[in-house]
């Protein structure tokens, strides 16, 4: 009787030592995770930052300083967080690395949308993320959700970039970003009531449409603006000061 309890008291002290030092491997690499995820969203962050610096006399020259930071980001950041994950159940540790995944979705969408005017779809940014994957074992891949989060940041940036432009003088660009960003608020508008999980999303969305609000807003206002006035004589500004009146016959 004795020899058999021992042997039962064995084994659970086993299964126990088991069960701790996978929930002690399991923190370990959560930890690891929120720091990797806290780099991607600082240098996310000052690639968007350095977007902003755009102008239409040194666009080339700020994308391409962009786009190189960006691809940094992924090369030393991005590929840690997929060593971390490959391989494993990810969604268990999603809410570790959900905000640098965000941050990094905005930037990316950020830069290829000042680029070539177009949106980064989520099968391009994943593609992005295979090769610094194991090809043995299964990769990293940002989910719907986490891509859709960080697409409704996007407007934001959007929001400030568009008036930034307009205050340069780039009106043309400016209405390009309001058309773009109307489009993304309306597709969502569509998805979000079919999410199963909305709470993050209903947050984005109340934001969102106070940026698309703002950018409609200071669009509106340019237009306004410029038909109140005319150029002076002789010249093709469109700026001028000189309040459009009829002609007055004297």
């Amino acid at each position: 009787m004795a020899t058999t309890m021992s042997t039962e008291s064995s084994s659970m002290k086993d299964a126990f030592s088991k069960h701790a030092d996978y929930l002690n491997n399991l923190n370990d690499k959560r930890e690891r995770v929120v720091k990797a995820s806290r780099d991607i969203t600082i240098n996310s962050k000052k690639v968007i930052f350095q977007v902003h610096r755009i102008s239409k006399h040194n666009k080339e020259e700020v994308l391409q300083k962009a786009e190189k930071d960006l691809a940094a980001v992924t090369d030393r950041y991005i590929s840690r967080l997929v060593r971390e994950l490959q391989g494993t159940d990810f969604w268990k540790l999603r809410r570790a690395y959900s905000p640098g995944v965000q941050e990094y979705v905005e930037a990316a969408t950020f830069c290829k949308f000042c680029r070539t005017g177009t949106l980064l779809s989520l099968d391009e940014i994943n593609a992005t993320l295979l090769p610094l994957s194991d090809p043995s074992l299964e990769p990293l891949q940002i989910n719907v959700l986490d891509y859709l989060l960080g697409l409704a940041d996007l407007t934001g940036e959007l929001m400030r970039l568009a008036i930034g432009r307009i205050s340069d003088g780039e009106r043309e660009f400016a209405d390009k970003i309001c058309k773009f960003v109307r489009e993304i608020y309306r597709e969502l508008t569509l998805v979000v009531p079919l999410m199963d999980d909305t709470s993050d999303m209903k947050l984005k969305m109340d934001t969102m449409i106070q940026s698309v609000m703002k950018i409609e807003n200071a669009c509106f206002g340019d237009h306004v603006r410029r038909s109140e006035y005319m150029p002076l004589p002789g010249s093709d500004d469109q700026t001028s000061f000189l309040l459009a009146v009829p002609d007055v016959e004297i």
